[in-house]
């Protein structure tokens, strides 16, 4: 495989996995291209202004100048882990060198990693908290995050030696896993795992670029050690509260585990790098966990969004079926571990399920934490916002900010970007998967595809194909979960049934016959709007319906509403039928959902909210038009209040 196409998760020839990601894979118009083009443009140009802004790059500086060791040397910042945000955008922007070369870019890319370079000590250590008098290396596990932000310095690296075939960013991360080798494992300094998961995946991605076998060694040390309880000895320096085992994933081994649980981006980069480390080690127990995790998440734990993390309190995943939508946590990061998870499970696998998931979770979950203008985020995305709300400070807030205090999620979600393309397809030994839907290139040397689609607001999928071998070859095409009714056509004729895979009659449209460069396979997905019903058991929207096209959870912004109405004075008229509109002029361009509302009866000031059941009125008035519009452009118009479930007239 070429390296600057290997992408962000590259299987060895070792891996047994169902699938491996194509080798070919270019985005190159349509809704994602647009995405990315704000993201190529804007996001990532100001990623270092905001890192200098924030310090990051100042404690690297005075790191790599020699000024660790001398009094007036601070660390910038208010977390040990500032370095890991400037390694995720060095990640971000090696993915977009890969696909699109730009001079500037690269030798942005490159004084940076002189920095990274010239900060790290001779034994390979490198964490500036800690080298600038933050305490001793290894003492702190829980809170410390070293092994995180190593994790993301070897991720950076991977993409930097696929993108430009240079090593020296891939010597620091081998020479610091070379340190924490010395240091971690039975017998020697240390005998523990890190609080925050990121090292594992990042270990083994380094193993496969490297062919060291000891990384992925030391990734299936840290994967077995944790769940022992070695992080559950109480708080670190500086936190006056022990979040307890369960939060780490610290409370049993995850070959035993039942549930996700704890921290929601902590349990799922664990789970991805589980994944890999199945896929290189042929575990088959450890892979039936990750099959009974991911069940778990998806049945009891996720929004109608994609989004993970019921809980404010310690960013968390609650209880099963605790979904509140006004108080979802439902963290950007999470959405993005949440696809980086799947997609590991969907290659592992083969099954369509995986890659339904990181679908929703891309449209909705994940690109609602990325403004319209590319400049301002949200950390959280709940499904209801008040009108009036009380929010707590800082990261919190569920208005778009431009950067943020802890500033994991923008750099997070620019890389998440600039390597999209490879989440796209997949290939086997009897010819490719398309995963996702986006106009572009897409397979391997001897079979490859172009794709053309105005999706998701178009149900039209048009693949051609360009090169393709004298044997037969299977093309296979996702068909959602979420589809009720599709056609398929092979150069105009109707296509057989097809095999399906995955889930029952839902998964793959396989088409197996020898192709011929011309041939022109066309996919029509129907995309009637939807009313979504929620599952009983999530009592927090018993009796709401949401709206739905396509992969697109839509919501309803007071602003879109007649004289700006509060969407929480309304009913849901499930009687009356959807209509579609499309918009160019609203939102950058988008299809708009009209429904039927009925108002509440007015309030009255100081009346009891609470009367016997069957005597209040539940509404009042005549129906008026409800204007809903994609959930991922919400908040770009200013404050405002939004709702994705609504009460309905008619329950549902």
């Amino acid at each position: 495989m070429n390296a600057a196409h290997a992408g962000p998760v590259s299987p060895s020839p070792e891996a047994v996995t169902a699938l491996r990601p194509a080798a070919l894979a270019r985005i190159e118009g349509g809704f994602w291209a647009e995405r990315r083009r704000i993201n190529t443009e804007v996001s990532i140009p100001e990623g270092p202004r905001r890192l200098e802004e924030a310090g990051n790059l100042a404690n690297l500086r005075a790191v790599a100048d020699g000024r660790g060791s001398t009094p007036e040397s601070e660390f910038s910042g208010d977390f040990q882990f500032q370095d890991s945000d400037v390694y995720k955008w060095l990640e971000a922007a090696c993915w977009q060198l890969a696909g699109s070369p730009d001079s500037a870019l690269a030798a942005e890319v490159e004084q940076i990693v002189d920095l990274v370079v010239a900060a790290q000590r001779e034994d390979g250590y490198l964490q500036t908290y800690y080298q600038l008098g933050g305490g001793e290396p290894w003492t702190e596990l829980g809170w410390g995050h070293e092994l995180y932000c190593a994790g993301h310095l070897m991720q950076a690296a991977v993409a930097h030696h696929r993108a430009t075939g240079r090593t020296r960013l891939l010597d620091v991360a081998c020479r610091f896993a070379d340190h924490i080798d010395s240091v971690f494992g039975p017998g020697k300094k240390v005998d523990g795992v890190c609080g925050h998961p990121q090292v594992e995946t990042a270990l083994i991605e380094l193993h496969r670029s490297t062919g060291e076998r000891r990384y992925l060694d030391l990734a299936r040390y840290f994967v077995d050690r944790r769940g022992h309880g070695t992080l559950a000895a109480g708080a670190d320096r500086g936190h006056d509260r022990d979040p307890g085992p369960a939060y780490w994933q610290d409370h049993t081994p995850i070959r035993e585990a039942h549930e996700v649980t704890g921290h929601a981006v902590r349990q799922l980069y664990l789970l991805a790098g589980a994944t890999d480390l199945a896929a290189e080690s042929r575990d088959t127990g450890l892979r039936q966990a990750l099959e009974r995790l991911w069940q778990d998440m998806v049945a009891t734990k996720t929004y109608l969004t994609g989004g993970v993390g019921s809980r404010h309190d310690w960013e968390s995943f609650g209880d099963a079926h605790e979904l509140p939508a006004d108080r979802a946590y439902t963290e950007t990061c999470a959405a993005i571990a949440s696809v980086q998870f799947s997609w590991r499970m969907a290659l592992l696998t083969g099954e369509s399920r995986y890659s339904d998931l990181i679908e929703r979770t891309l449209f909705n979950g994940f690109l609602s934490g990325v403004g319209l203008d590319g400049r301002t985020w949200l950390y959280v995305n709940p499904l209801h916002l008040r009108a009036r709300p009380h929010e707590r400070p800082g990261d919190q807030t569920a208005h778009r900010t431009p950067w943020f205090r802890c500033a994991c999620c923008p750099p997070n979600a620019m890389r998440l970007l600039a390597s999209l393309p490879y989440y796209v397809a997949s290939t086997d030994a009897n010819g490719m998967q398309l995963h996702q839907y986006a106009t572009g290139v897409y397979g391997q040397d001897d079979f490859s595809v172009r794709v053309e689609t105005e999706y998701p607001w178009h149900g039209t999928v048009t693949v051609n194909v360009q090169d393709a071998p004298a044997e037969e070859r299977t093309l296979s095409l996702r068909l959602p979960a979420w589809c009720g009714d599709h056609t398929l056509t092979v150069n105009g004729v109707p296509a057989g049934p097809g095999t399906s895979g995955g889930r029952g009659p839902v998964g793959w449209l396989r088409i197996t016959r020898c192709f011929r460069p011309g041939d022109t396979i066309q996919l029509n997905l129907a995309m009637p709007p939807r009313l979504t019903a929620p599952d009983p058991r999530v009592d927090a929207v018993r009796g709401c319906a949401a709206l739905e096209r396509g992969p697109l959870v839509y919501c309803l912004e007071a602003v879109d509403q007649p004289g700006g109405s509060d969407p929480d004075d309304a009913f849901l008229d499930v009687t009356v039928p959807l209509a579609v509109r499309y918009r160019p002029d609203l939102l950058g361009g988008v299809t708009t959902i009209a429904a039927s509302g009925r108002p509440l009866p007015p309030g009255e000031t100081g009346d009891w909210p609470y009367a016997p059941h069957g005597t209040r009125p539940h509404w009042s008035g005549e129906d008026t038009e409800l204007t809903a519009v994609p959930y991922y452009a919400w908040a770009n118009r200013g404050a405002g209040a939004m709702r994705v479930w609504m009460p309905t007239v008619q329950p549902m």
